[in-house]
């Protein structure tokens, strides 16, 4: 008929779809020709857009990719996505900034940004992987111009990989130091203590007086178990001056990127078996660990503290950046990490339902979490009678120094020791996996020789940041893992996620987008969703870029002020990945044929319609498209 023109491509069966029934999946007849079979896939032309309806091809430059690898099972898929997103920070920071910032009060904006930002924009992942069935770099066909977006993103998961993994260390560190009778940090009778170190027994609010808070003390075994011990940060002046990486662990860290490459290298297939034991872990281990804690004097205290809702802080600025930017990085939009994972999906798989599911289970876990923690910290307030917020701290120092000293002190102390480190490390584990998947489907998508020899590949890729850690493990190691942790992965990771967003809603087209999700599902995205890609995470998502430039202050650690070189060279590392997407544009620009007109328009116009701009039917050169929602 006029407007229909068939396209093949080679595939196990023929579908013939009538006209009026374009959007049907099930195939009328099915044929066999001669060992060779052969697919038709009707393709409609319709408002000068050409596209395919076929539930079998996920779009339709890509029937070469039908032979895609798929999750054995859809556990698989959600547990991985479940352990990517519910990561260390669920545990170490979270609650803090939640007993910080108002208690209940700080989850009316969390909860906000969750519906207008962070649900949005991982939906919009999930579905833009499992349409295209591509990586972070490739999924960019739909607007080849925008392809430098997706190395930055795997670059940024490449440097978030180089110092994720020191901490996973640390984490199998402190697991072996744990299979004793004793724990290494319970007194001051090791070799590693200072003279200065003080029992806890004997500290409380008068021994410390103004001086500091009873978690910023550094001279209690545990603190100098985590800093003298592990790191031996007592060696090191500064950034410059590192020494050699600590043999024991740099032998951890072996075993990390060991237990990396072996889930990985068989793709999916072998890392979808592994999460079932990472996903799961940590709730089992928080659930014996809130158990253990409620029971514990002091405990109600702290669980009053974390939940104590004071609406005044809504007020500070600082309150709203703090659940922005938690909301952002917990759910893990932006690494490359959900496109890669949803890639693997079957195509008429519901990827609406996963992320609701998947987001939603991620920010419980988060609040759960709190009651772990604060009922432990409610209990050290109680034994050094200290006031909550004296004890109350977030990140290493949580997790490394104050809740193993308060399971130091208690019975069966090994026992909770040690269930506690392998939550931390199944937390880290998986959420590791996910960003080098990241990497290695984002790259061997776009260069065929590494898909082919994908064991090699994510060898190489673990060997790399196993190298780049060991700077990471030295005496001065966590000056450089710190300098990592706020340049590699903060305002580049929010530009990066801006410029994917305009990138899909703006230039691609949030209507045609819809239309994507409505072929593999059958529904099409509400309006809400529809506004919210358009204009409200984009919006949220520029906000949140320049939050992060106008608050970045001089880097420290504790009293240690980083010399301003350092400082040039964190933003060094966060433009080097930033940089992908003007100069991937431009080198774009350069290589496309015709006239500059022509360039922009096959520039910005997915690689299956090209032959429109050779037609002068170019659907971002009209204000229609623009105003389409």
């Amino acid at each position: 008929s006029g407007g229909t023109h068939l396209t093949c491509s080679t595939k196990m069966n023929i579908q013939v779809l009538p006209e009026h029934k374009l959007s049907s999946v099930a195939p009328l007849k099915q044929f066999n020709v001669e060992k060779k079979e052969v697919e038709l896939i009707l393709v409609k032309e319709q408002n000068g857009v050409q596209y395919t309806n076929s539930s079998v091809v996920a779009s339709p430059s890509s029937g070469e990719d039908v032979d895609r690898e798929t999750w054995g099972k859809k556990m698989d898929f959600l547990l991985s996505v479940i352990g990517f997103a519910v990561d260390l920070a669920n545990v170490w920071r979270f609650p803090y900034l939640c007993y910080k910032n108002g208690g209940g009060a700080f989850l009316i904006p969390y909860v906000l940004f969750l519906f207008i930002a962070g649900m949005p924009l991982f939906y919009m992942e999930l579905a833009l992987g499992q349409y295209n069935r591509e990586g972070a770099a490739t999924v960019w066909k739909i607007c080849p111009i925008f392809k430098g977006v997706g190395y930055t993103v795997i670059i940024i998961a490449l440097y978030v990989g180089f110092y994720y993994n020191v901490i996973i260390a640390w984490s199998l560190y402190y697991l072996f130091a744990s299979l004793t009778s004793e724990l290494p940090w319970l007194n001051c009778d090791n070799p590693w203590n200072s003279p200065n170190c003080t029992e806890p027994q004997h500290i409380n609010g008068t021994f410390l007086g103004n001086r500091t808070s009873y978690a910023k003390y550094k001279n209690t075994p545990a603190a100098e178990f985590y800093e003298r011990r592990v790191l031996h940060i007592h060696e090191s002046k500064g950034i410059n001056d590192l020494g050699l990486p600590r043999w024991e662990l740099t032998l951890c860290l072996i075993l990390v990127v060991f237990i990396l490459c072996f889930s990985l290298w068989k793709g999916v297939k072998s890392s979808g078996k592994v999460v079932y034991v990472t996903a799961t872990m940590p709730y089992i281990v928080l659930l014996v660990l809130l158990i253990r804690g409620i029971t514990l004097p002091g405990a109600m205290n702290g669980i009053r503290a974390y939940l104590h809702i004071d609406l005044k802080k809504l007020n500070n600025p600082q309150v709203w950046i703090d659940a922005a930017t938690q909301i952002f990085f917990s759910l893990g939009a932006g690494f490359g990490v959900l496109i890669a994972f949803a890639s693997y999906n079957k195509f008429d798989n519901n990827c609406y339902r996963d992320a609701i599911l998947t987001s939603s289970i991620n920010c419980i876990t988060s609040f759960f979490s709190g009651f772990a923690v604060f009922s432990v910290l409610g209990y050290m307030a109680h034994q050094h009678h200290v006031n909550i917020k004296d004890v109350a701290t977030e990140g290493a120092g949580l997790v490394f120094i104050i809740y193993p000293e308060a399971i130091s002190t208690l019975p069966g102390s090994t026992f909770f020791a040690i269930v506690f480190f392998i939550m931390l490390l199944t937390l880290g584990i998986d959420s590791s996996m996910g960003g080098m998947e990241a990497v290695i489907t984002g790259l061997s998508d776009d260069f065929k020789i590494l898909k082919r020899n994908r064991k090699l590949f994510t060898f190489a890729v673990a060997f790399g940041t196993f190298l780049i850690a060991l700077l990471c493990i030295t005496n001065g190691g966590i000056f450089v893992l710190t300098l990592l942790d706020r340049y590699a992965a903060g305002t580049s990771i929010l530009f990066g996620v801006l410029i994917e967003a305009i990138g899909v809603s703006w230039f691609y087209g949030v209507d045609r987008f819809s239309e994507d999700i409505e072929r593999m599902m059958g529904f099409k995205p509400g309006i809400y969703w529809r506004l919210c890609w358009k204009f409200v995470s984009p919006a949220f998502l520029l906000l949140a870029v320049i939050a992060s430039i106008v608050t970045s202050g001089d880097l420290r650690y504790d009293d240690y002020i980083f010399p301003r070189w350092s400082n040039m060279v964190g933003w060094s590392i966060a433009l080097s990945s930033m940089l992908f997407v003007p100069i991937y544009a431009i080198y774009k620009l350069l290589i496309l044929p015709g006239t500059f007109k022509e360039r922009i328009a096959y520039g910005i116009t997915p690689e299956h319609e090209h032959h429109l701009v050779k037609e002068g039917n170019v659907r971002q050169f009209k204000l229609r498209h623009w105003l389409s929602i």
